[in-house]
């Protein structure tokens, strides 16, 4: 079974139990330790560190953004593996992307700056946008080739860029594609194709050279993700799988110990919930 069907799987499996729990228990008040998840899920671990935002990479790594700036990396035992810590030069960090665990990008929205860290969290390169007359890059994005993906909202452009801040490809202009500009938050290279989600509008889907294919008009979702082509999302009640292919969509009720957690990321074996600063991980039964 490829990697990508083994992933599917998972998730498949996921939805399943979300469907089928019912009920579960809150946990130890004396302890603070969360409960099991009844039937469906099991309590593996709380990572060290308050959280502001994590994100896991395909290597079951965990990057956890402190509410400071500071950046960590855990291995999945929970052991410390670096750091990034030069965090009053930049500002705060307004996204990052770790889907290539050996270039890590971190966007510094309000300095328009984008740096690039090696495995080890160790600074590759700094790129000031600005510089370059990027003045509105309203998100960013690893792209295939390793290059960066940004939304232009000044020229209202994808654009690929390099780390020297160069312009490899870019879109037409959003204004002349659509009638209401997209404003994106996410940017997902994934599979030959580039997955732009505006929680007001839906996700915008591009091919590898800034063509547009197709609109889904899907809003409202946060923690958005694609895996093989299915478009992953969840709103405050709901957990949402969509298969474009299809045009099928599945909807499931989020089981009750998740429905306060500020962040939710499924992964193969594994779900990570952030919660009260903290991030915990659920096996599945």
């Amino acid at each position: 079974m490829t990697t990508r069907l083994l992933i599917l799987f998972f998730f498949a499996l996921f939805f399943l139990q979300c469907a089928a729990q019912q009920n579960p228990s809150t946990g130890d008040a004396s302890t603070g330790r969360p409960a099991d998840g009844e039937g469906s899920f099991r309590y593996v671990r709380t990572f060290p560190g308050l959280a502001a935002d994590f994100t896991v990479d395909n290597l079951g790594n965990i990057y956890i953004l402190s509410p400071g700036g500071q950046l960590k990396k855990l291995l999945p035992n929970g052991d410390s593996a670096a750091v990034f810590n030069n965090v009053r030069k930049f500002g705060k960090v307004f996204s990052f992307d770790v889907s290539n665990p050996q270039k890590i990008i971190l966007y510094y929205k309000d300095f328009g700056t984008i740096v690039a860290l090696d495995r080890l969290l160790n600074n590759r390169s700094t790129l000031d946008l600005r510089t370059h007359n990027l003045l509105q890059v309203k998100a960013v994005g690893r792209a295939y080739d390793n290059n960066i993906w940004i939304f232009d909202e000044m020229e209202g452009k994808l654009k690929r860029i390099s780390d020297e801040g160069r312009i490899i490809d870019q879109s037409a202009d959003f204004r002349m594609l659509f009638d209401t500009m997209p404003s994106p938050s996410y940017i997902i290279d994934q599979d030959q194709r580039v997955y732009l989600y505006d929680p007001a509008a839906g996700a915008y889907i591009f091919d590898y050279y800034g063509g547009f294919q197709s609109r889904i008009p899907f809003i409202g979702w946060i923690d958005f993700n694609v895996i093989d082509k299915t478009l992953f999302g969840r709103d405050d009640k709901y957990l949402y799988r969509y298969e474009p292919s299809g045009l099928r969509l599945q909807q499931y009720a989020i089981p009750e110990f998740m429905k306060q957690a500020q962040k939710i990321m499924i992964a193969p074996n594994f779900i990570y919930l952030l919660q009260d600063g903290l991030v915990r991980t659920y096996a599945y039964r």
